[in-house]
C-alpha cells in the first residue's frame, strides 16, 4: 500500500486515479510515500525520510524545496502543458484588452448608468475615447516556446497576425507543433524591435528574473503592448511603469498584480486566472498522480525539475527492480554492479541517466537482491537512495 499525502485541496478527477486497493490518500497521513500538492508552501514543512516523491499540479514549482529534495533523494514532479490551454486562452483576451481598452470602456459605461433614456446619446459621443486598433496584419512576439508558447502564437496566426518567436532551448515536440508560419527570432533584442505585442511564456529562474527591464524597453517599438501572464518576477516593475508612464508601452496585461500596478492607470491586473479553470485544475490533477503512480510503481520518472528523465520497460523474466540514486561523479554505476555480482545476481536490463548533480539508475535483475547486498549498495560514497520494486 502506497500512501500519498495532499496539500490544498486536490482535483477529485486526480484523486480517482489512485487504486483504493493499492493506495491510500489523505492530507493528514503520517509518513507518506509522495506527496501531491498545488500552491502550498512546502519550504516551512518538515518532509518525511519516507517521502520519495513530490508532485505539483502545475507548472510553477517555487513553493517546493527543489535543491533540498535533490539532497535527499527526492524526485519532484510538476505538469508542464496540464494546464496550458487554459492560458493560452487568456493570453489571447490579454491582447485583445491591450489593444481595444474594453476595461476602460466597461468601466466608464457602468458610471453613467444613472443617465436613464440618455445613456444611448451618451456612449454614442464618447466611444471613440476608448478605441484601439485590431490584432489582424500586427506582429506578435512570443518569448517562449513551450507547450502555452506554442499554443498561442498558432492560435495568433489565425487571427491573422504576424508572429516571431524566440526560444533557443525549444524542444523537438514543440518544433513539430509549431505552425511553420512563425518566423524565428535569433535573438530577444531582434524580437522585441520587430513587435506591435509581446507576450511572455517562459519559466522564473536567476537566469531569467528581470529579464525585460529598461534596456529591453528601450529596443521595443513605442506604443508596444506587453501580456505577462507566466511570472510577475520576469519583468522588472519599476521599469515596466516608467515605460508605462513615458508611452514608450501603451498597455501592460499581467496576472500578478501590486498596489503599484494597481495605481498604473495603463496596467491592467488579472487576479492570477491563467490556470483558474476547472478543466487545468483537473488536467493539472490527473498529470501529477499518473507521474506518481508510474514512478512509484515503476520507477519512471517524466517531467521532473530536478531529476533526469528516465524509463526502463519492464520484462517478465527479470521481474525484481532495484533503483539507485546517487550523486554525479564516475564510477558509480560500477560499483554498484559489483555489488550485485558479488551477490551472485544477473542484471537482465540497466539504465542510467544523470541530470547536473543528480544520476538515477533503474536496474533489472533476475533474483530478489537480498538485504545484504542493498546494505553494501547503500554504503556507496556518494549513494543517496534506494529502493526496491517487485512485480
Amino acid at each position: 500500500m502506497y500512501r500519498i499525502r495532499t496539500y490544498n485541496k486536490i482535483s477529485a478527477e486526480g484523486l480517482k486515479r489512485f487504486p483504493i486497493d493499492v493506495y491510500e490518500v489523505a492530507g493528514d497521513l503520517p509518513n507518506p510515500d509522495a506527496i501531491l500538492v498545488r500552491s502550498a508552501d512546502l519550504h516551512s514543512v518538515e518532509i518525511p525520510d519516507t517521502v520519495k516523491a513530490i508532485a505539483r499540479a502545475g507548472a510553477g514549482y517555487n513553493n517546493i524545496p527543489v535543491d533540498e529534495c535533490g539532497k535527499k533523494g527526492v524526485v519532484v514532479f510538476n505538469t508542464p502543458g496540464a494546464n496550458a490551454n487554459a492560458v493560452k486562452e487568456l493570453t489571447i483576451a490579454g491582447l485583445l484588452l491591450s489593444s481595444r481598452n474594453i476595461i476602460g470602456g466597461v468601466n466608464w459605461t457602468m458610471s453613467i448608468a444613472d443617465k436613464g433614456d440618455e445613456v444611448p446619446d451618451i456612449v454614442e459621443k464618447n466611444k471613440s475615447k476608448f478605441e484601439g486598433p485590431e490584432l489582424k496584419g500586427k506582429t506578435l512576439g512570443v518569448i517562449g516556446l513551450g507547450a502555452i508558447g506554442v499554443m498561442v502564437a498558432n492560435d495568433a496566426i489565425h487571427l491573422g497576425m504576424n508572429v516571431i518567436g524566440y526560444d533557443p532551448f525549444i524542444s523537438v515536440e514543440a518544433a513539430w507543433n509549431l505552425s511553420h508560419m512563425v518566423r524565428r527570432a535569433e535573438t530577444l533584442e531582434g524580437l522585441l524591435a520587430k513587435s506591435d505585442y509581446v507576450t511572455i511564456h517562459i519559466p522564473y529562474s536567476n537566469a531569467t528574473k528581470g529579464l525585460l527591464d529598461a534596456d529591453k524597453f528601450h529596443v521595443m517599438k513605442k506604443g508596444c503592448r506587453l501580456i505577462n501572464l507566466a511570472r510577475g518576477g520576469l519583468v522588472n516593475e519599476a521599469d515596466v511603469i516608467a515605460a508605462l508612464n513615458g508611452g514608450k508601452l501603451a498597455a501592460y496585461i499581467t496576472d500578478f498584480a501590486s498596489a503599484e500596478l494597481l495605481a498604473t492607470p495603463k496596467a491592467v491586473c488579472i487576479p492570477h486566472l491563467g490556470a483558474s479553470t476547472p478543466e487545468a485544475e483537473d488536467n493539472c490533477a490527473v498529470m501529477a498522480a499518473r507521474q506518481l503512480m508510474d514512478f512509484l510503481e515503476s520507477g519512471a520518472i517524466k517531467n521532473s525539475v530536478n531529476f533526469p528523465q528516465c524509463h526502463l520497460e519492464k520484462h517478465i523474466h527479470s521481474p525484481h527492480r532495484l533503483l539507485v540514486v546517487n550523486r554525479n561523479v564516475p564510477n558509480m554505476v560500477g560499483q554498484i554492479t559489483t555489488s550485485l555480482a558479488s551477490a551472485d545476481i544477473n542484471i537482465a536490463d540497466l539504465v542510467n541517466h544523470h541530470r547536473n548533480d543528480v544520476a538515477y539508475n533503474i536496474i533489472d535483475t533476475e533474483q530478489k537482491i537480498p538485504d545484504g547486498a542493498l546494505e553494501q549498495i547503500r554504503r556507496i560514497e556518494g549513494v543517496v537512495r534506494v529502493r526496491t520494486i517487485e512485480a
